[in-house]
This record gives structure tokens, sequence and C-alpha cells, in this order.
């Protein structure tokens, strides 16, 4: 099983600095960003996903130590690395994976890396079990966290159960983080992709009041009659 220090330095390897600039500026990782404090390599997402696939035995204490590494690629194979495990896991090691998960949220600090393992992750340990942690998330002064809140009801959502997304839709309708109004409008479309009638009950009640953000997310696969009716304001 290869060792932390032997994956760090194959990233090393991997590196492309005109990329990692690149990514500097589009994760916004500048001082008083969102990002800030973010280290890239620059490798893309592909590479990471077939690293994953390759290191999936890793230990959890050592992808634990990959995700508390200052370099945002790293965060991210750790968990490519821990959903992979996840989803091959028994009862307690589902639990220990989450458990990390939840006790690293600081770590997991950009869009891309919520994005890809909250719904995994978390929203398919909670499956089964109480979501009372996701409205506690959604309740948080950390804009990542109240991310995952929403981003783990995809799981849901795929599965066709609404409820959680919908109610912390709600929650979350007066954020003042345009990150969270692209999340909980991305989560609104993907509920109408499945069942439009619920979208619309919920737009109907609320969408005067919703960031704009939000609404331009929620409804992008409408009509363009009806995207524009809602825009206007003019759909009862």
């Amino acid at each position: 099983m290869a060792s932390v220090s032997a994956i760090q330095h194959r990233l090393k390897t991997l590196a492309d600095p005109e990329r990692a600039s690149i990514s500097q500026r589009f994760f916004k990782t500048g001082p008083g960003e969102y990002g800030e404090g973010d280290i890239f390599r620059g490798i893309r997402v592909p590479v990471l996903r077939k690293l994953s696939r390759e290191y999936r035995e890793l230990s959890l204490e050592s992808a634990d130590e990959l995700l508390c590494s200052p370099i945002h690629e790293e965060h991210l194979l750790s968990l490519f690395i821990l959903v992979l495990q996840f989803q091959k896991a028994d009862p307690s090691t589902r639990r220990r994976i989450y458990n990390l998960y939840l006790n690293r949220l600081d770590r997991i600090n950009n869009w891309d890396l919520v994005d890809s393992s909250a719904e995994h992750i978390v929203g398919a340990y909670l499956w089964d079990k109480s979501r009372k942690p996701l409205y506690r998330l959604a309740g948080s002064a950390v804009l990542w966290e109240r991310r995952v809140s929403i981003m783990s009801t995809f799981h849901y959502i795929k599965r066709h159960q609404f409820d959680d997304t919908l109610t912390i839709a709600g929650m979350l309708l007066e954020d003042d983080e345009d990150l969270i109004h692209k999340a909980v409008g991305w989560m609104l479309r993907e509920i109408g992709k499945r069942d439009s009638p619920t979208e619309e009950r919920f737009l109907i009640e609320r969408y005067p009041g919703m960031p704009r953000t939000m609404l331009r997310y929620a409804i992008e696969r409408f009509p363009e009659d009806k995207r524009q009716g809602y825009l206007k304001g003019t759909i009862t």
C-alpha cells in the first residue's frame, strides 16, 4: 500500500504550474475570497479520479492525512478515495468514514470538494437514519457546512425523496452567499427534472422573495415563456 509521502510525491510530478495559477483565480483563493489560502498543483480532475481508483485501499488514517494537507488536490483525491471506500464498506466502516468527514469539515472548504463528496458520504450514510445532522449544518455560520447540508440531499433527490431538500431550501432562502443560492437552485432544478409539479409548488409560493441567482438556477430548464414569467414576476 502506498504511503502518503509517496502519493504526495507523485502528485508533485503531475503538477502543472500554469493550470495551478488559473485554478487559484477560478476558485477564489485571494485574501477575503471564499477559497482564501487554498494551494493548487494544477492537476486535472480526471487524473485525480484515476488515481483514486489506484489508491482506493488507502487506510482511513492516510486518507485523513491527505485531507489535512494544505494542497487542494490532495483534499480532492482523499475525498474521491473515501467515496469509493464508502460504496463498498460494511456499516462499521461507513460510520467511520462519515465521522471522519464531519470531523474534517474545515478541510472540505471549496465547492468542488463539497459537491463531489457530500451526497455520496453524508447523504448516503443518513439515508436510513435521522436527517437532523443536515438541519444542524444548514444552520451553521460556515458557508461550506451549509452547502454540505443541501448538496447531501442530492442522494435523496435521485431516489425521488424530496422533503429534506425542500425544507433545507426554505431554510436557506435568505442566505447571503451566492454559492448557496447556486446550490439550492441546482437542487430545486434536479427535483423539477424528476417531478416538475413539486418544484413548481415550492417556487410559486416563494419565488418573489428568492435570490435572483437561486431562481435562475431553479428555472433553467423551463420553457422560455414560463422562465420569463418567473423572472418578470407574472407567474401566480
